[in-house]
């Protein structure tokens, strides 16, 4: 789906009614790799990568790739990727957990496999925001993604849940432990597949935007250090603390339950429509340098999926023409684009400045909870 650069542009004195719809073929590439909470440039292993990949971007014209279905596409990538990894992984762990009969390796392998599945969810939203809006569902897919992260908590705290009570159940009737070696080798290929699965999610999310796919990333990592814990409860068995091992499988499952909390709390703000204040305080300042702009209000922002949508007002000369107030209005649209990588759509309401001392809102002013 291609994002529209939506403008709205209104003039209060001069509405002849024509409704236009401008589609700009500026060349700008709004996926750059340059967001707030990360650093990495085209010179990274990442950024490598992703100029290779089949739907890497190009700047030319012709070939130039939607922003917004390339970063599905490489968030399709990383989870295909991530979910072979800890897959392989968990079923290693699995194996040593039959071996073995260690709980604190039955808790992390139960913890890994719910990790490794997470993906899938994910991987259905990827694939819906790339069909086209319609009737219906007018502004597109993206939304399924945060669904998506949603989902994910709830599988994350249904590990904790499985993971506990086969914890509990072991400290209640402790069983030795067989083949520690073994349990020693299963926690340390845990820790390196889960770390490298965070190392992948984590960066691919702060690349395309996608808060469920850095919770994601946050999750497998935590994950890793849980398979760490492990390896102190076998340690502990050898040493002849047999408890060690359920023990540190409830402390795993309290682990997963503080993740809970941090990822619910991302996926909370996704869904309310919450935004970094900074993001706000950005886009005002830039449109703030624009020259015809005189002031700027009820600036909104939201993420929708993996990318943003903006709708602000200006206030401008009322005695422009329309076609003026018209390319005010495209030149804040240009700077935003440019100053906000994820910035998809971006809806620019122009208002007469009123020295005139007419109220130019006045036929909708009781219509409104809340002047804009």
């Amino acid at each position: 789906m291609t994002p529209e650069h939506s403008v709205s542009d209104s003039s209060d004195h001069d509405d002849h009614g024509h409704d236009h719809d401008h589609d700009h073929d500026h060349d700008h590439d709004h996926d750059h790799d340059h967001d707030h909470d990360h650093d990495h440039g085209h010179d990274s292993w990442l950024g490598r990568l992703q100029h290779m990949l089949p739907f890497s971007h190009s700047h030319a014209a012709e070939d130039k790739i939607d922003a917004a279905l390339e970063s599905s596409a490489l968030g399709i990538w990383a989870l295909k990727v991530s979910l072979v990894g800890l897959g392989v992984t968990a079923i290693f762990q699995l194996v040593i957990v039959f071996i073995s009969g260690s709980t604190a390796l039955l808790a992390d392998t139960i913890h890994n496999f719910s990790d490794a599945l997470t993906a899938l969810p994910l991987w259905l939203a990827f694939a819906l925001s790339r069909r086209a809006a319609t009737r219906r569902y007018t502004y597109g897919y993206g939304r399924a993604e945060d669904l998506a992260g949603a989902v994910i908590v709830l599988m994350i705290f249904g590990s904790a849940l499985v993971a506990g009570y086969e914890s509990y159940q072991r400290l209640m009737h402790p069983e030795p432990m067989l083949q520690v070696g073994w349990v020693i080798a299963a926690a340390l290929i845990g820790f390196i597949g889960n770390e490298a699965v965070a190392i992948l999610r984590i960066r691919v999310g702060k690349t395309i935007g996608s808060a469920a796919l850095i919770a994601d990333g946050q999750h497998a990592r935590v994950d890793g250090f849980t398979s760490l814990a492990v390896l102190i409860g076998a340690l502990g068995s050898l040493a002849g603390f047999p408890l060690i091992d359920p023990i540190i499988g409830l402390l795993i499952s309290l682990a997963i339950l503080f993740i809970v909390k941090d990822a619910a709390v991302t996926m909370w703000h996704r869904l309310m429509d919450a935004v970094d204040p900074a993001v706000v305080a950005e886009i005002e300042s830039t449109v703030g340098h624009v020259a015809g702009v005189e002031a700027i209000h009820a600036v909104r922002v939201r993420w929708v999926g993996h990318t943003l949508h903006a709708e602000l007002h200006i206030i401008v000369d009322e005695d422009l023409p329309t076609r003026e107030s018209h390319r005010i209005a495209e030149e804040v649209r240009h700077a935003l684009f440019h100053a906000q990588p994820r910035l998809a759509v971006a809806e620019v309401h122009t208002d007469p400045c009123g020295h005139s001392g007419v109220d130019h809102h006045h036929l909708t002013a009781h219509h409104q909870t809340v002047r804009v």
